[in-house]
């Protein structure tokens, strides 16, 4: 099931799958989110940073109002008396409760102003987040929402190579899983990122502001906890990328199975499918436990480094407490203009051990989201990736438009349909040239490979004159469809020729060239919508009549007609409340309502019975009549009244001639026909 098809290789993979984090791939998310949301984002950010430097202010407002209440303490110590371990005797606190509640007084006057303060920030605070959450909720959304467009637009411009390489699950999950990642990133990681980032820095500061030695302490417990990040992290980022890749493959499968759960029954193959799941689900099994193996370690070490190192700072406070350490802080060199040395105080150490849990608990946080953002990176490299793809090159100029013919032959440009065509030649020095479009479709000594060293057409020289049918017969993989796939330009032939009225296929523009063919393939897709919906696919300006017109034509408008709602009966998942011959028919009526000068018809009647190809018979008739065709059938029967058929076998015509004439030569074709060979 396609298994040799690789999806695209994430960007942030190195060669040998080593990964790394792509400066320049989140410099490239990050503009795009600024030029997306130019007002937008500049808001959020600074919703960011001062809620992040509120969060951080509190441990300055709990180390004042500590230093208030032991102030007041120490006070009331000393007029008792009292120094050391001893305590306040209750005979002094009695007979001193008036002093006591004029103690109290003075020091619920300088804490309730900071209470009120610190209440105000925590509101603001409140405040910075939600705003800043329910902006990042739009430009998410919003952000998402150009790039599953730019996705899709570019999608559309890729070359038919790029389809036929790559599994459609594959392609999918970019915008499934890959976007959802994506989505991730840029509403949960990068803000929590940066946001802990910001109070880290803060707090490191604050921490400098009031204890430059216990400030030195916490850093040697940092280093270890940044060694460990990049340890873990670097593993958790290999498997993360994994992880999509695998992600990818899995719902690749599983599209394919249930595109061909009939086949899958037909052969009794569930075992093997099953078998085939199981492999694929366990390789996204073990990227995925690894990742998050990693990942979900991360947290509780260093979570626990950080308490190991809040017990180490705070035996060290103790210490420096005890010994009557000097403090030294940059509080006193902005204050005094030097760093004065101050003992260490209990009013020093609780509110910094406040603070140590707070740096590390933000340091914690950071080396989570980093994980986080790896795994988005992953995703956005594949995203990416897909919107870098190569578009399909076309160099054409000449174009196709609707014209009118005079008795003379002068060709005259019309904005209305007509049913008579032209190429329209522009030329250097701005004159115009116009070229009555006939079908006259010659491909010349065509060579082509779609792999470099595989070649599939050798040496392949077709005529097709104005109204012929030319038909191709031939084993599979014979070259039949790669004929058609070229005249189309679906891909460009190295060598060779191909002229269509005269004209290289190459310097007309490809939409036109593909406007001016009809192309009825034997995988028949019809999309969710109306059957009328589907059969104006092949011209979406046709009328209802012109429609109905065209399924009449195609032998359709007999089971259309008994359908519940007729014309107007939803069709969903490929038409699958249809059988595949009626399915088949509207594909015709699709191709006809688009009224193309030239047909193809790729096995068109292949999953039709030989009832209802009869009634097609006459339709197909009546559709090529005046048109060149081009026919490609494994029903001989189809192709006898053809005026040319082609015999291929391995990439060269090997036989041509009408029915009449390659009868008589009694080769290929006449042994297929009478049945003494047949097409595999």
């Amino acid at each position: 099931m396609n298994k040799g098809m690789k999806g695209i290789p994430p960007k942030g993979a190195a060669p040998g799958g080593r990964p790394k984090m792509d400066k320049d791939l989140m410099k490239r998310i990050l503009s795009l989110l600024i030029k997306s949301y130019p007002v937008l984002i500049p808001i959020v950010i600074v919703c960011i940073v001062l809620s992040a430097v509120v969060s951080s202010i509190p441990s300055i407002f709990m180390q004042k109002v500590f230093a208030a209440v032991t102030t007041r303490v120490d006070i009331i110590r000393t007029a008792a008396g009292v120094s050391g371990l001893q305590t306040v005797p209750k005979e002094w606190i009695q007979a001193n409760s008036a002093y006591l509640s004029e103690q109290w007084a003075a020091a619920k006057s300088e804490i309730l102003p900071m209470v009120g303060m610190l209440i105000g920030l925590y509101v603001l605070s409140i405040i910075f987040i939600t705003v800043q959450s329910q902006l990042m909720a739009k430009i998410t959304q919003g952000f998402l929402d150009k790039m599953r467009c730019k996705m899709f637009d570019g999608m559309q411009n890729l070359p038919i190579k790029f389809f036929d390489t790559h599994k459609h699950g594959d392609i999918m999950s970019y915008y499934t899983n890959d976007i959802d990642t994506l989505r991730q990133l840029v509403s949960q990681s990068l803000p929590s990122l940066i946001q802990s980032a910001i109070i880290v820095v803060t707090v490191f500061f604050i921490m400098l502001w009031y204890s430059v030695p216990m400030t030195l302490v916490i850093l040697l417990g940092i280093s270890l906890m940044i060694l460990v990040s990049k340890k873990i992290g670097g593993g958790s980022a290999k498997y993360f990328i994994r992880q999509q890749r695998s992600v990818a493959n899995f719902e690749g499968y599983i599209q394919e199975t249930m595109n061909g759960q009939k086949v899958v029954k037909v052969f009794n193959h569930e075992k093997k499918a099953e078998e085939e799941f199981d492999r694929i689900n366990n390789e996204l099994f073990d990227d995925s436990c690894k990742a998050h193996a990693y990942a979900n370690c991360l947290g509780p070490i260093i979570m626990n480094i950080g308490n190991i190192l809040y017990v180490i700072c705070a035996i060290v406070g103790g210490l420096f407490i005890t010994l009557s350490a000097t403090n030294v802080s940059f509080r006193g060199l902005i204050t005094a203009g030097s760093f004065i040395a101050l003992p260490f105080s209990i009013d020093i150490i609780v509110p910094f051990l406040n603070m140590t849990k707070q740096f590390t608990g933000n340091i914690n946080q950071v080396s989570q989201q980093i994980n986080s953002v790896i795994m988005g990176m992953a995703g956005a490299g594949r995203v990416f990736a897909l919107m870098d793809e190569k578009p399909e090159t076309d160099d054409g100029y000449v174009t196709l438009v609707n014209c009118r013919i005079d008795e003379n032959g002068n060709i005259t440009e019309t904005k209305e349909r007509t049913g008579k065509w032209a190429w329209k030649h522009p030329h250097g020095d701005g004159s115009l040239t116009y070229t009555e479009l006939r079908g006259d479709v010659r491909m010349v000594d065509v060579d082509f490979e779609y792999e470099p060293g595989k070649p599939v057409l050798h040496d392949v020289s077709v005529y097709a004159e104005p109204g012929q049918k030319v038909a191709f017969v031939g084993a599979t993989g014979a070259g039949k469809t790669t004929i058609t796939n070229l005249i189309n330009r679906f891909y460009d032939i190295a060598d060779g020729k191909i002229r269509y009225d005269g004209i290289n296929v190459n310097k007309i523009k490809k939409a036109d060239l593909r406007r001016s063919l009809g192309i009825v393939l034997q995988d028949t897709n019809l999309f969710t919508g109306s059957v009328m919906d589907n059969i104006r696919y092949g011209r979406l300006d046709a009328t209802d009549e012109e429609c109905i017109a065209a399924a009449k034509l195609a032998g359709a408008d007999d089971f259309i007609t008994r359908l519940p709602g007729g014309y107007n009966t939803e069709l969903s998942n490929n038409g699958a409340n249809l059988s595949q011959g009626q399915r088949q028919l509207i594909a015709i009526a699709r191709a006809a309502v688009a009224d193309p000068p030239v047909m193809i018809l790729d096995e068109a009647t292949s999953s039709i019975d030989t009832r209802t190809e009869a009634i097609v018979q006459k339709g197909m008739d009546k559709l090529m009549e005046g048109r060149t065709v081009f026919v490609i059938a494994h029903r001989l029967s189809t192709v006898r009244n053809s005026d040319v058929i082609m015999v291929l076998d391995h990439g060269r015509i090997i036989e041509r001639g009408n029915h009449e004439k390659l009868i008589s030569e009694k080769g290929v074709y006449y042994q297929l026909y009478t049945g003494a060979f047949e097409l595999e």
